[in-house]
């Protein structure tokens, strides 16, 4: 072989490794903060206690977790868990379902005032949001607001995180519209961390987002979203180029075992999703940006 033809196969190897090195790291979540985990123990059937899906996040070298049940706190659970998995950072947070009293600011009083000070989310009403399904056939239901505005106890539950800041809201299952008009009425009150979540799932087109993210909201995509046949990752990715990767949140949104179905667990899957968003043009930095700085400061934390 010539020294020329030596010298491409090299240059050529050497690109190749280049280019298997940035994908490597694209698709790196050491550092990334999962906003979005569901974990037994749980009134439904979930895939991996607390404890082992806190210890194969730190394996795979993520920063956080925020631990998520539709029908209890966690911050009691993120004190625990960080007992038993030291070296990660677990976050807890309530859903105001029917279960806690719907919006009851005294049990997100009781929420922050848990050991530890790692309740640190607030969820609007999730699987007992308002629907019209719902007023149809009577199932009960928690309302935010009322003939296009936000009800009393909505806006004391907003005076009450503005005055928290180191809680972060998010809109939960209700309605875009209703989600807005949140927004509008945390950021007067002085609510500093917003979060719409998982916004296209619950049918938050485009312009609803942006308008969101103008008043300061993250958009948070779950990749559990795009895992049930309805959402594709190309349909995530046309979404976040027009809002802005500097609005998004990437989370995960696993623990659930549905029917029939094998979705990977919390670790693996944030990783399969860092690849599929990589595959679709999205840079080393943009990625960094959702997976690791964004979710930060949504929590008032510092990024590293």
């Amino acid at each position: 072989m010539s020294g020329r033809a030596r010298l491409k196969v090299t240059v050529g190897a050497l690109g190749a490794a280049l280019l298997l090195g940035a994908a490597a790291q694209a698709q790196d979540i050491r550092g990334a903060i999962d906003i979005h985990v569901h974990q037994a123990p749980d009134s439904v059937k979930r895939s991996a206690d607390a404890d082992d899906v806190a210890r194969r996040a730190k394996a795979a070298g993520i920063r956080g977790l925020v631990m998520k049940n539709h029908w209890e706190s966690t911050a009691s659970l993120a004190y625990m868990v960080r007992k038993a998995v030291p070296g990660i950072e677990v976050f807890g947070g309530i859903a105001l379902n029917r279960s806690v009293g719907g919006i009851n600011i005294e049990a997100v009083r009781r929420m922050v005032a848990v050991q530890g000070g790692y309740g640190r989310v607030v969820w609007l009403p999730t699987y007992d949001n308002d629907t019209p399904a719902k007023r149809a056939d009577g199932t009960p239901f928690v309302a935010v607001s009322k003939d296009g505005a936000l009800l009393p106890e909505v806006i004391e539950l907003l005076d009450f995180m503005g005055q928290n800041p180191r809680l972060t809201l998010e809109t939960g299952h209700v309605s875009p519209p209703e989600g807005l008009m949140v927004v509008r009425a945390a950021k007067a009150r002085g609510v500093t961390h917003l979060v719409i979540t998982h916004a296209m799932v619950l049918g938050w087109i485009v312009a609803q987002m942006q308008e969101a993210a103008r008043e300061g909201a993250y958009i948070e995509f779950v990749y559990l979203g795009a895992l049930n046949g309805r959402l594709t990752f190309k349909d995530y990715a046309d979404a976040i180029r027009q809002v802005g990767p500097e609005h998004v949140i990437l989370s995960t949104d696993l623990g659930g075992v549905p029917p029939n179905t094998n979705y990977p667990l919390e670790a693996q899957g944030f990783q399969l999703y860092l690849e599929e968003m990589h595959k679709l043009g999205f840079s080393l930095a943009e990625l960094n940006l959702m997976a690791k700085t964004n979710p930060a400061l949504a929590l008032g934390l510092e990024p590293k």
